[in-house]
C-alpha cells in the first residue's frame, strides 16, 4: 500500500518562500508520477505540477501555468521523498497543498482523478 504525508506548509508573507515535502512509502518509485495540488476554500482541486519518476537518473516535470516559474519541483531517490519549492508566494496561493501518486510516467497527468494516492494535505498561507 502507498503511503504519502506531506510536510512543510504554514504561514509566509506574500514574496516569501516554502518547501513542501511529500515522503513516499510502500514501494519504489520509478516508474511512478508524483503531482502536487491545492484546494482553496470553496474552489475545486487543481493541478500545480508533477514530476515523473521515470528512471533512477532522468525525471520530467511540468507546470500549471499559475505557478510556472516560481515553484519547482524535485525528487530525492535516496529519501523517496518529492519536493514543492514555491517562491515568490502570492496571496492567491492560498490553499490546502496535496501530493498525490499515480503509475505511468509515459504521460502528463493533471486531473486529480488521474492519480490513485493521496497524502492528507497540508495548509499554505500567504498574508499580504
Amino acid at each position: 500500500q502507498v503511503q504519502l504525508v506531506e510536510s512543510g506548509g504554514g504561514l509566509v508573507q506574500a514574496g516569501g518562500s516554502l518547501r513542501l515535502a511529500c515522503a513516499a512509502s510502500g514501494r519504489t518509485f520509478v516508474g511512478y508520477v508524483m503531482g502536487w495540488f491545492r484546494q482553496a476554500p470553496g474552489k475545486e482541486r487543481e493541478f500545480v505540477g508533477a514530476i515523473n519518476w521515470s528512471s533512477r537518473t532522468n525525471y520530467v516535470s511540468y507546470y500549471a501555468d499559475s505557478v510556472k516559474g516560481r515553484f519547482t519541483i524535485s525528487r530525492d531517490n535516496a529519501k523517496n521523498t518529492g519536493y514543492l519549492q514555491m517562491n515568490s508566494l502570492k496571496p492567491e496561493d492560498t490553499a490546502v497543498y496535496f501530493c498525490a501518486a499515480r503509475y505511468g510516467s509515459g504521460s502528463r497527468w493533471t486531473g486529480p482523478d488521474e492519480y490513485a494516492y493521496w497524502g492528507q494535505g497540508t495548509q499554505v498561507t500567504v498574508s499580504s
